[in-house]
This record gives structure tokens, C-alpha cells and sequence, in this order.
């Protein structure tokens, strides 16, 4: 069965704002790198990366209750988790509209860490680096050139599928992992919150 994850409703950063003011606010699940996550996230939420909650995603299931808010950087990851939540058997999820990205913008509180760059702006920077060597080491090797014609055509369809392997890949990086997120302790502090 195929779940069109687009299709979660959304939630404005000011209506969960209103929500995790009023004490016992949905669940928030952040699905960045703990990486990113060490950088800043909304206070309360739970770290679990996307490729955990993946993995995870039945016995995470057991422990989440029908309000749940899914969190990511601009919303992409967060709609793939929702994908990956709903197949699994959760029917009611949202996504942060515009995610940590429009909550930040918005005012909201956030924790934050040790200052990175987001995964986005790394995938800009490789694609770039490379499309720029190999375009300059095309003057010089031919056919040198068709490896940054390959990122082009990498990148045209990360952006027509919703997905990125470049990020997927760089989201391995030590940089990008920090401290592995380590679900049973993710889904202790679930329980307890319970």
C-alpha cells in the first residue's frame, strides 16, 4: 500500500507553538542528523533521524500516541517519516509547515548547540565544488566536464523525487552524525512521558 506522505496535514509554527505552550503539547519528533539537531532544535522534542525512525518505525509506533508533530528542516524529511509512519500504521501525524526553519523565523523558542551547517547548505557546497573542478578541469581533460553534468542531472531529480542521495550520503559523514541516537533511550523518554 502506497501512502502519499505530501498529503499529512501541516501545522504553522505559531498553532504548535500554542499547543506546546498549554503544558502537554503533541509529541514533537525531530528526523534531522543529531548533528543538526545538536544545532538547534524546539525544546521537548526527540531526536530521531530519519533513517532510525526508518528502522525503528514499529516499535516507536508503540510508544507514540495519535499526536504527533514531525520536524525536519523545511519539511521534506519530515513528510518522508510521515510516509514511513503511516505505512507502519499511524494514521494521524503533521508536519511542521516550513519546519525548524519557519519556527526559528517565527520567534519560537529553540535550544541551541554548537553552531554547523545544515545538510542542505553542505549538498550546495559539494555539488558546487565539484560542478566548479570539474568545469575548469574540463579545459584541460576532456570529457572531464560530464561529471558535473552528472551532479546537474543528481540534483534535478533530487528535486523532482523530494530526495537527495548527495544528503544522504554527507548525513553518514562523522560531522553530520554526532552522537548516534540511540532508540531505546528514545523510547524510555517516550514512555516516561507518557
Amino acid at each position: 500500500m502506497t501512502i502519499d506522505a505530501s498529503r499529512a496535514p501541516g501545522l504553522t509554527p505559531a498553532a504548535l507553538r500554542r499547543l506546546t505552550e498549554g503544558g502537554r503539547g503533541p509529541r514533537v519528533l525531530d528526523v534531522r542528523t543529531p548533528g543538526e539537531f545538536r544545532t538547534v532544535h524546539i525544546p521537548g522534542s526527540y531526536n530521531v533521524p530519519l533513517d532510525t525512525l526508518r528502522e525503528h518505525r514499529a516499535e516507536l509506533l508503540d510508544h507514540l500516541d495519535e499526536d504527533v508533530v514531525l520536524v525536519c528542516r523545511s519539511g521534506a524529511r519530515a513528510s518522508q517519516a510521515g510516509g514511513a509512519l503511516a505505512e507502519a500504521g499511524m494514521p494521524h501525524l503533521r508536519v511542521l509547515e516550513g519546519g525548524m526553519t519557519a519556527w526559528e523565523a517565527s520567534g519560537a523558542p529553540v535550544n541551541r548547540g554548537e553552531a554547523r551547517w545544515d545538510l542542505e547548505r553542505q549538498v550546495r557546497l559539494v555539488a558546487g565544488a565539484v560542478v566548479l573542478v570539474t568545469g575548469v578541469a574540463g579545459l584541460l581533460v576532456p570529457g572531464v566536464h560530464l561529471i558535473g553534468t552528472a551532479i546537474g542531472a543528481g540534483l534535478t531529480f533530487a528535486a523532482l523525487s523530494n530526495t537527495c542521495a548527495m544528503g544522504m550520503m554527507l548525513s553518514k559523514l562523522p560531522y553530520n552524525r554526532g552522537p548516534r541516537t540511540d532508540i531505546r533511550t528514545v523510547v524510555a523518554s517516550l514512555r516516561d512521558r507518557s
